[in-house]
């Protein structure tokens, strides 16, 4: 009679050996499906997005939506030009940020869900795009219900040190510099470049005040390079299509990762040739041309 023969310690040994070989071997693969996966995610969001952008111009009289999120444009002195005419430029979204946005490593805003979802369905854009799971990346900061921005050249806030000498203006008019208007107020402003190469929205990972901003004049990174999907992020283009920006200079990668889990502002300069010529582009993508 034959007795069965177990695994020795050291058949174990491999048999252990042998899979762990194959996890190193298959998880970063697998990360790096996931990872597409909420990228597709992410870019699907981003076109949702923009398309409802373009149906709000279509539908005010070729108007873009106010880009400034959180900031409904009612109280003195911030209509439209400043004029007495009290025009009301509704945000895309409302405030849906809490007094934690800006405290490092803090999670709780301190605002509820519903206060949350309250922000999306305050925004202009809501009776276009009224599903909440449009406004948010898969990958965005926990608890955060809108992740992605407005660059501050569509429409945003119109701040000292981009297009404005002095301090927030955020309804003065636009500057146009040759054929390129730099502060858009309806599309048809967006004629050189082409709207393939203005950009709209940015995946920034977390709702902050007002826009995504970023120097027209030369200066450093003022909101930091978001890192998103890998060494880059989402973005939409006024013609309505998407793609991902991935940074390829090693120092805008670290300005990102620097201040990853908060949002602080303030110029951070890039040290190396390709890091000032990746922000050059960048902000030729936002404001049209480079200051």
């Amino acid at each position: 009679m034959n007795k069965r023969r177990g695994f020795t310690l050291i058949e174990l040994l491999v048999v252990i050996a042998i899979i762990a070989v194959l996890m190193a071997i298959l998880m970063p693969a697998l990360s790096r499906v996931r990872e597409q996966g909420k990228r597709v995610v992410c870019e699907h969001n981003l076109k949702s997005l923009t398309l409802a952008w373009i149906m709000y111009a279509d539908e005010n009289d070729d108007k873009i939506v106010n880009g400034a999120g959180g900031f409904h444009y009612t109280q003195s002195g911030m209509t439209n030009n400043g004029s007495a005419s009290g025009i009301i430029e509704r945000a895309w979204v409302g405030r849906g940020w809490g007094n934690n946005w800006n405290n490092r490593n803090v999670t709780d805003s301190g605002l509820t869900d519903e206060q949350k979802k309250q922000a999306i369905r305050e925004g202009a854009l809501w009776p276009v795009c009224s599903d909440y799971d449009v406004y948010k990346c898969p990958t965005g900061r926990p608890g955060e219900f809108v992740t992605y921005a407005i660059v501050d050249a569509m429409n945003g806030l119109h701040r000292s040190g981009t297009t404005s000498r002095g301090g927030h203006h955020p309804f003065a008019v636009g500057k146009r510099i040759g054929k390129t208007m730099l502060w858009i107020k309806r599309r048809t402003e967006i004629s050189s470049p082409a709207p393939a190469k203005r950009m709209v929205y940015i995946d920034e990972g977390a709702m902050t005040p007002d826009s995504f901003a970023v120097n027209y004049q030369p200066g450093g990174w003022w909101d930091d390079p978001p890192i998103r999907h890998g060494d880059g992020t989402t973005v939409s283009w006024a013609d309505g299509h998407v793609s991902h920006l991935k940074w390829r200079a090693a120092d805008t990668i670290k300005i990102g990762k620097r201040n990853q889990d908060w949002y602080g502002g303030g110029n951070k300069n890039p040290s190396s040739e390709e890091g000032l010529r990746e922000l050059r582009e960048f902000q030729k993508s936002v404001w049209g041309k480079n200051g």
